[in-house]
């Protein structure tokens, strides 16, 4: 490769970078700006970033909302991270004469669109409100439980599941494991990768996550960051400045998370077993 080339390669990749960030250099910028500096296209740090706080704070329940959003989000990662695993595990490991058609039927449901369930979802909750209160309509459990089983994470984890080292599984069971102990002794801390990747998904899925959220959570006391972020674009007037700072305060948990396990979900991206 020639200088020439290579410099052409470095100010692509820089103008690229720029065009990516822009949006998020805006979007912090807008934090610190009045409503109109906002409307006006201002691209520089203004002063009005405590006074957007404030703002904030008075007009919505900023803190009540990062609660729900928190609860909701780590208890579907948990979950269904668990749940997948197990699924992808056994699909991969165990042999049936009928798995591959179970499997093929999953894979099916990725079509479906949620919206075409919606509606009896709704009705089904509606009926479990009447038995089990406790996870049904306007409830936190509500929110994430229909999405405890999804087809993609398992999908995702039998894929992975085809290079782990099958011996592994056959020295814990000489060793006495039970099918149970071999998975969560050595089925989970091999595939870790693999585990962080789902996680991140999950997690950034579930936070925002909006459609399902606000058909079923209806108490004030219940909304999450997106619902309020809504709320806020709603009004009649609504303040752009203040929104923006929502949005900024809404991305930093989904951002750490991503930076901090990035390396571990490229490796999970990519298949990688450890």
């Amino acid at each position: 490769m020639t200088k020439l080339n290579k410099i052409s390669i470095y100010i692509f990749l820089v103008i690229m970078s720029i065009i990516f960030a822009f949006p998020f250099y805006f979007l912090i910028v807008s934090a610190t700006n009045t409503s109109i500096d906002v409307t006006n296209g201002s691209l520089l740090p203004g002063t009005n970033l405590i006074e957007n706080f404030k703002n904030l704070i008075n007009t919505v329940e900023l803190g009540t909302a990062l609660k729900n959003s928190t609860i909701i989000s780590f208890a579907q990662t948990f979950l269904s991270v668990l749940l997948a695993s197990l699924a992808g595990y056994g699909f991969e490991i165990h042999k049936s004469k009928g798995k591959e058609i179970v499997f093929k039927i999953l894979l099916l449901s990725m079509m479906i669109p949620f919206a075409a369930i919606m509606i009896p979802l709704f009705q089904m909750f509606g009926k479990i409100s009447q038995y089990f209160p406790s996870i049904g309509i306007d409830t936190l459990a509500s929110a994430y439980i229909p999405y405890l089983t999804t087809a993609f994470l398992v999908f995702f984890f039998r894929q992975n599941t085809k290079m782990f080292p099958k011996e592994l599984l056959e020295a814990g069971r000489i060793d006495g494991l039970t099918e149970l102990g071999c998975f969560f002794k050595i089925y989970i801390p091999t595939m870790k990768t693999t585990y962080a990747a789902a996680a991140i998904i999950t997690f950034m899925n579930s936070w925002n996550n909006y459609l399902w959220p606000l058909v079923v959570l209806q108490s004030p006391e219940n909304k999450t960051i997106p619902l309020l972020i809504s709320n806020l674009g709603s009004s009649y007037s609504p303040d752009y400045g203040v929104i923006m700072l929502a949005i900024v305060i809404a991305t930093i948990p989904t951002a750490t998370i991503f930076f901090i396990l990035q390396k571990q979900f490229v490796a999970g991206m990519l298949g990688s077993v450890k």
